[in-house]
């Protein structure tokens, strides 16, 4: 038998800088996106579709990212997402945010 490991549930406001980070790589579909995740995450990290394209769409409105229509691997068409400059740069602050979050609650648990 395999190992099963539990699913993990994203801290707020991190899926965007999930996904913008992954797209730092180049230009992907959203299933694309959502399997690297979960492969760096050695699968601990799970994006369900009722969350990524919500996200990909409010990121696209925001300028964060652009999206085109072609055609996978496998020949299907699919839409591909890309990193703007504006995404690079709010990739920056996300992170920022996240390494400020992070320090936070590292110092919440450290023994007393």
């Amino acid at each position: 038998m395999g190992k099963r490991r539990a699913k993990s549930e994203l801290l707020p406001g991190t899926l965007d800088m999930l996904i913008l980070q992954t797209l730092k790589r180049g230009r992907m579909h959203g299933y694309g996106i959502a399997l690297h995740i979960q492969q760096m995450s050695d699968d601990v990290l799970q994006v369900e579709e009722g969350s990524l394209y919500p996200a990909l769409q409010r990121m696209q409105l925001q300028g964060w990212i652009e999206a085109e229509w072609g055609q996978s691997a496998n020949n299907r068409r699919a839409r591909y997402y890309q990193l703007t400059v504006a995404g690079r740069k709010q990739l920056g602050n996300e992170v920022s945010n996240f390494d400020r979050l992070f320090a936070a609650i590292a110092r919440v648990m450290r023994p007393a």
